[in-house]
């Protein structure tokens, strides 16, 4: 489980990546989420004029949401209401953030996994 705050319209947002996010973001929206953070780094980064389509903002938005949520259990129910708490929200500075948290909590789960497997003698 990795933890990291995120600067959002000048406050600070705790955001939580680990095993759980997959079957949490599955079971609130009913999508992978392995393909929606692929779709959306490939879609930031190919943004014409800084312009994404509203499903994929809509994408990016959900996987915030349930990350954010799983830090902080108190957060509201909905995507909607998490985001009403905020004036601006920019997807190009908080989506690689998020991006690098997800990549982290990935490598340092296949890392505790092989050291296992080395303990084990596999």
């Amino acid at each position: 489980m990795i933890e990291k705050r995120i600067e959002i319209d000048g406050q600070q947002v705790p955001f939580r990546a680990s095993a759980a996010i997959p079957r949490l973001y599955r079971s609130k929206f009913g999508r992978d989420i392995f393909r929606d953070l692929m779709k959306l780094g490939k879609a930031v980064n190919t943004a014409d004029s800084g312009k994404l389509p509203i499903s994929d903002l809509e994408m990016f938005e959900n996987v915030a949401y349930i990350m954010a949520k799983h830090a902080d259990p108190g957060q509201p129910d909905t995507p909607e209401e998490w985001l009403d708490q905020f004036n601006t929200f920019s997807i190009y500075e908080v989506l690689p953030q998020l991006l690098e948290l997800w990549h982290l909590n990935i490598s340092t789960g296949v890392a505790a996994k092989k050291k296992r497997n080395r303990a084990a003698g596999k």
